[in-house]
């Protein structure tokens, strides 16, 4: 039997229109238009397929309209999280997986409607086109650190989106002449490896350590306008061993991996900082290469510095992580917890 009939919403506002169909509540939500799931749900309802994992509640797309099956109480925050989605899709925004996944977690956290505040601000696009902007609200408060400190420390796992956004705001600085170059550098430690083995000179050699800055600016500016930079010496890249002696005026300055710091090398770099230059110094705690016993002078570092007001210090988590699913899993299996 169907019964239809309608509910106030808590605080007695606007009424809902809900169904009852089976024993269970049925919620539609009203598309203005089909194309609207497509947007909603991902090829081949690959978003679909997410949320009835995340919940226990059935999904159903009919015509021009979206029916959840469930319990009332799962029902309703199901609903609540469609209907965040439904109004970013009306805003014009391509809903990502991410964005999706990020949604739920949200939901589950109690309000999805933080998930709007993610959308409010386009920080670039890359040269195909694509929208960069922060995607979790820990990476928000990283980008607002970066426009309001001179050095900022962002620490966290891999896929945080540490080093990319550092070099998306080194970017903006150079087009709006805040800076006149760009600095990246990293220590060059081996992750298991042997740099004497490996063939070519010096810069060479530490070419690979550095590759994930290139990818970086590649993506950015392209790999015609990074080379002709780096030509002028506009962008450098360079091991942080080329850093000493330096005073780095009017620069936006890098420093990658820094966990593979010494004590040493993170006061060396730090005191490099000049007039109107900034600096960003990323790096991850678990994946320390250094020898056994020796200290990480990005952990030495971050406890001289924490009460220092004007320097600001991020720690992002596996919340955070903006790769593949399955990343966020695995950092959490490494650091021990228990992946639900």
């Amino acid at each position: 039997m169907r019964v239809r009939g309608r509910r106030k919403t808590a605080g007695g506002g606007k009424k809902e229109r809900w169904t009852a169909y089976m024993g269970a509540a049925v919620k539609p939500i009203r598309l203005l238009h089909p194309g609207e799931g497509l947007s909603l749900f991902g090829p081949h309802d690959r978003y679909l397929r997410r949320i009835e994992e995340a919940f226990p509640v059935r999904v159903v797309l009919r015509g021009d309209e979206v029916q959840l099956l469930g319990d009332e109480d799962t029902v309703r925050v199901v609903g609540s999280l469609l209907e965040v989605l439904v109004a970013l899709v009306r805003r014009g925004h391509a809903l990502s997986e991410h964005d999706v996944l990020y949604a739920i977690r949200l939901t589950e956290e109690g309000d999805p409607r933080r998930l709007f505040v993610l959308f409010e601000e386009e920080l670039t696009r890359t040269v195909r086109g694509r929208p960069v902007r922060a995607l979790t609200l820990g990476q928000l408060y990283y980008v607002q650190e970066l426009r309001r400190r001179d050095i900022v420390f962002a620490v966290g796992p891999a896929g945080t989106g540490k080093t990319y956004l550092a070099v998306v705001f080194a970017v903006k600085a150079l087009r709006s002449h805040e800076v006149r170059r760009i600095v990246l550098t990293r220590p060059a430690v081996e992750a298991g490896e042997r740099l004497g083995f490996l063939p070519g000179d010096l810069q060479e050699k530490v070419d690979p350590y550095l590759r994930p800055l290139y990818d970086a600016l590649y993506d950015l500016l392209g790999a015609d306008v990074v080379a002709k930079a780096i030509e002028r010496g506009t962008i450098e890249i360079a091991p942080l061993a080329y850093m000493r002696g330096r005073t780095l005026d009017e620069a936006f300055v890098i420093l990658d991996e820094a966990q593979n710091t010494t004590p040493a090398q993170m006061k060396m770099f730090l005191t490099r900082l000049g007039a109107g230059s900034r600096m960003v110094i990323t790096g991850d705690l678990t994946q320390v290469d250094l020898a056994r016993g020796e200290v990480s002078g990005l952990e030495d570092a971050l406890g001289r510095l924490k009460d220092i007001p004007e320097i600001g210090i991020v720690t992002l988590h596996e919340a955070d992580v903006v790769r593949h699913p399955l990343v966020e899993k695995i950092v959490r299996a490494y650091e021990g917890e228990r992946s639900t």
